[in-house]
């Protein structure tokens, strides 16, 4: 009889660390229990097959990354401007490197699975809504609110996933300049 001692969330974590380490490809039940010193009796305990486990590690990172970018754009409006630059500054200044290369397994995932892309097209789109809503609370147009935004992740996202070891301070003063372009006022 398996092992109930280790929890589905425990094959989920371990899923999730080697998706950003190795990509989909490192998602094998039986490199996955010799790593948590388990059997795959325990894996098929929690989990009907490999599928069910890239589902649920689909659905992780779907709701983490919607109920992240919903909690960001949850500000009162005098400070929506400040928030805007913070969220800017998070993404693309100081990133998450296991973030990124999650982000970046996901969305190579996506190209070869309709799953994959359904939930990077949803996450996309809650990102893109929400930081429309922190621009239209600093006092942008629609319009406006919403080119902003997609410019916010573009320059963001863009800026995460490149290395600039030798360019610190010159990045640096760029992106501040690239926010106060993107997050000025709405009278720019």
């Amino acid at each position: 009889m398996p092992s109930r001692g280790l929890d589905r969330e425990a094959w989920v974590r371990l899923a999730v660390d080697i998706l950003a380490e190795e990509g989909l490809a490192g998602l094998r039940v039986e490199a996955m229990a010799k790593r948590l010193g388990v059997t795959k009796g325990s894996f098929y305990w929690h989990f009907k097959d490999r599928q069910a486990l890239l589902d649920a590690v689909l659905e992780e990172w779907r709701a983490g990354r919607i109920q992240d970018c919903q909690r960001q754009a949850e500000v009162s409006p005098d400070r929506a401007a400040e928030q805007l630059r913070h969220v800017m500054d998070a993404y693309a200044i100081n990133p998450n490197r296991k973030g990124v290369m999650i982000e970046l397994a996901v969305r190579d995932w996506a190209r070869r699975d309709k799953a994959a892309a359904a939930a990077v097209e949803e996450v996309d789109e809650a990102r893109r809504t929400n930081a429309t809503r922190l621009f239209l609370a600093a006092g942008f147009s629609q319009d406006q609110a919403e080119m902003r935004a997609l410019l916010l992740y573009t320059h963001a996202f863009g800026l995460s996933m490149m290395v600039f070891e030798r360019q610190v301070d010159a990045v640096a003063r760029l992106h501040a300049a690239i926010t106060t372009l993107i997050a000025g006022s709405p009278q720019s």
